[in-house]
């Protein structure tokens, strides 16, 4: 019993450090937006700390008051159905377990989620969660694991070692699930329908690093989202003029840790295991597919420019990226170059088919 209380109180450090962590980091997204998303309609804000995130919900006509508390149950309810340490979900049963029968709805997020490791050729993969363990980001003890321990939990990683029929989900021995790369973006899917459905036409719900505006301002011109300037979190890379869509961004600036005067980010690259060296800052997906953008903002990162863009120019998915790159350069895929502008710090390229 010791030392399970001890486990106990240092997860519930944690997940305070880690809330401490991110509250700062949403504070930062709200203040790039704030002053680009201001309305003259009455207003109706709600913020909610799901998904190892503060979110913030605003929403705006007669039915956004009701329709937000609406959205924040929901998104309670996906946080214990997806979490990896939910006594009752089905990711942290199923990592438990090694096998379960899991809900309708977590089986079809399952499949999206290897269907599209697939096609990224495993950029995207939901089997990462042991070697992220190893690097100490869900416990918050950083550490540079070795080599051999890196090795031995990639044995684990990949699509292949997770089984799904119907609703009944098998893993190979030492594999383990994490949605953290797609959940927040069938999240956000929802939570607009739920505004949506409610009669709500103009609202912006920031979760995290997942941005997804409903309609347009109330005023009926386009919402403007900024994008974070990797190299300067406190300033931005760009602002987007967007409607009725997504928009999520993977970066190595959102979390990480410096040992020995080296940074790590948290964005594994599933072929060895290390924090991704691919010339890229941060990815930036803008679809209106949430699911789609949540998973490719992490997968296009883990690719890197080149293949990144030769990935948007074969793909029929309907979506447009923003890439900042390490040498200052931002590619702008050609179907929202127009609605794109870039501060004076960065030359931007326009990426076509």
């Amino acid at each position: 019993m010791r030392g399970h209380f001890s486990r106990q109180n240092a997860t519930q450090r944690h997940r305070k450090r880690q809330r401490q962590f991110l509250c700062c980091m949403t504070a930062l997204v709200s203040l790039l937006l704030l002053p680009l998303t201001g309305c003259a309609s009455q207003e109706v804000t709600r913020e909610c700390f799901a998904m190892d995130t503060v979110m913030t919900l605003s929403a705006y006509g007669d039915h956004a008051e009701t329709a937000l508390a609406d959205v924040e149950t929901e998104l309670y309810r996906l946080d214990r159905l997806f979490s990896i340490s939910s006594s009752t979900g089905d990711i942290a049963k199923l990592n438990r377990s090694g096998s379960a029968t899991v809900s309708n709805e977590t089986a079809k997020l399952l499949k999206r989620a290897l269907a599209l490791s697939q096609e990224t050729e495993g950029a995207l993969d939901i089997t990462l969660y042991p070697v992220s363990q190893l690097w100490g980001f869900y416990s918050g003890d950083f550490q540079v694991p070795a080599s051999s321990q890196i090795q031995t939990a990639l044995q684990t990683v990949g699509q292949n070692h997770c089984h799904l029929k119907g609703t009944s989900v098998t893993l190979d021995k030492g594999t383990q699930l994490d949605l953290g790369a797609i959940a927040k973006g069938y999240a956000s899917y929802r939570a607009a329908k739920l505004l949506t459905d409610a009669g709500v036409t103009s609202a912006n719900l920031s979760l995290g690093g997942n941005v997804h505006v409903v309609g347009t301002k109330p005023d009926g011109s386009t919402w403007k989202v900024a994008i974070t300037d990797p190299n300067n979190t406190s300033n931005y890379a760009g602002i987007l003029q967007v409607q009725d869509t997504a928009v999520v961004t993977s970066g190595g600036y959102q979390r990480n840790f410096k040992k020995n005067g080296k940074v790590y980010h948290h964005i594994l690259d599933p072929t060895t295991g290390f924090p991704a060296q691919s010339g890229l800052l941060s990815a930036t997906i803008i679809s209106q597919d949430d699911v789609l953008a949540d998973a490719l903002s992490t997968a296009l990162f883990v690719m890197g420019p080149d293949k990144a863009a030769a990935y948007w120019q074969g793909s029929k998915d309907a979506f447009e990226m923003v890439l900042v790159t390490e040498d200052h350069r931002i590619l702008c895929s050609e179907g929202i170059a127009d609605s794109f502008t870039p501060t004076d710090q960065y030359t931007m390229e326009v990426i076509s088919r």
